[in-house]
């Protein structure tokens, strides 16, 4: 039996969770989100709690179960509290401002690059436009957000501009040395 699949997922009060079929409804006060599962593992709700089983122990089976019972808590959580993730922008006139859903970059290019937030997401910049903090319910889309984000112009080794995760740390390469 897996360890982290057998745990029941402890439903918060002004949550809602409801098992359609192959997916998960899920509401709380920050918003909703639904997600499917496979059809090799169960989920019931009953008694504020929601469980995963799985009928079989085939290797896919278990795999699927730890899986699903942990869709399920980043879910819940997401609904409840959120996900927020850190972006800087470093770089000599490299900023970003948000315009509506829009957040518009100029990161050296000869143009200004525009990127689209996805419905659910949200982003906000700081006073002097080098933090951006992008904020979400479904966690799986937020990472791949920021990930397309940073993307736009990854941190390069030498002088380090470009986009970066807060928490992420840039390895700084020596430059060319004058040959004498």
């Amino acid at each position: 039996m897996s360890r982290v699949g057998k745990m029941p997922v402890k439903i918060p009060e002004k949550v809602k969770v409801s098992v359609d079929g192959h997916l998960v409804k899920i509401e709380g006060p920050k918003g909703k989100m639904s997600f499917p599962f496979n059809p090799r593992v169960a989920v019931s709700v009953d008694k504020g709690e929601v469980h995963v089983t799985r009928p079989d122990e085939s290797r896919i089976a278990k795999g699927l179960h730890g899986l699903t019972r942990t869709l399920v808590k980043n879910a819940v959580d997401g609904v409840v509290k959120g996900y927020d993730r850190g972006l800087e922008i470093s770089g000599v006139g490299f900023k970003a401002e948000v315009k509506g859903k829009d957040i518009h970059f100029t990161l050296g290019f000869s143009h200004p690059v525009v990127f689209r937030l996805p419905e659910g997401i949200t982003a906000e910049v700081d006073a002097k436009q080098t933090k951006l903090t992008v904020k979400g319910v479904d966690k799986h889309l937020l990472g791949l957000t920021a990930a397309k984000i940073r993307a736009l112009r990854p941190p390069e080794p030498y002088k380090g501009k470009g986009i970066k995760y807060a928490e992420e740390i840039v390895r700084r390469k020596e430059g060319k040395t004058g040959a004498a």
